[in-house]
């Protein structure tokens, strides 16, 4: 009986640990095309320096007003991860390339935000869930070779009227800079959101889990 229940111990301590993602940075650069499930979740900086990262909800600087990423990790699935690197490419091509804010969101976190903003226009109802706690969202905007932000017209989380992609009321300017994000991003298997310019889920990522996996950092 208690060889039993040491046993039971280990197998619900090794669970408890493999809910968690790895946060070990790799030494050299990883191929994602060698990844041979494209539903598991890497971190995007294994695979790529040609980003900007700027996690908003690892710091306090969100609508949320306080820090809920323990660290600034960009977690998504293989698949949300391929498309993402294609994209970028076509930015880089152009002298652009992408900013992201937000990556995958542990559905825990969904709930507070859910608590400050219960408005499904802006924030999905965790007993859904988002796309974003499904590993197939990203947040994101452009920088250009300088590191400037693209201007976009308002910032990001803006809750009004004008972040929407119908609103068309901005400089010829603005207007092009959204554009240009669209357009690539649709044409890397990505589709837009209606009321926020810079979110953007895989296509068919609605068919996948939610997910409340979390990260540890490093030291």
């Amino acid at each position: 009986m208690k060889k039993i229940s040491f046993l039971l111990l280990v197998f619900l301590t090794l669970s408890c640990k493999s809910t968690y993602l790895d946060t070990k940075k790799s030494p050299v650069l990883l191929d994602i095309n060698k990844e041979t499930d494209d539903n598991a979740f890497v971190n995007l900086k294994n695979y790529s320096n040609d980003f900007v990262f700027d996690m908003k909800y690892a710091t306090t600087d969100n609508f949320l007003n306080e820090k809920v990423y323990p660290c600034d990790e960009c977690f998504l699935r293989v698949k949300t991860v391929k498309s993402l690197l294609e994209a970028n490419k076509a930015f880089l091509d152009k002298g652009y390339k992408i900013k992201l804010y937000d990556c995958y969101r542990p559905i825990a976190i969904q709930k507070q935000m859910w608590k400050i903003v219960p408005n499904p226009t802006y924030v999905a109802n965790p007993k859904k869930g988002s796309i974003h706690n499904k590993g197939g969202a990203v947040d994101i905007t452009l920088v250009d070779s300088e590191g400037n932000e693209l201007n976009m017209g308002t910032k990001f989380d803006f809750f009004g009227e004008e972040a929407s992609h119908n609103y068309s009321n901005h400089s010829e300017e603005i207007l092009a800079n959204r554009k240009l994000l669209k357009e690539i991003m649709l044409q890397h298997n990505f589709k837009s959101f209606d009321s926020e310019w810079w979110h953007y889920n895989l296509k068919n990522s609605a068919a996948d889990k939610v997910s409340n996996q979390k990260w540890r950092c490093e030291d």
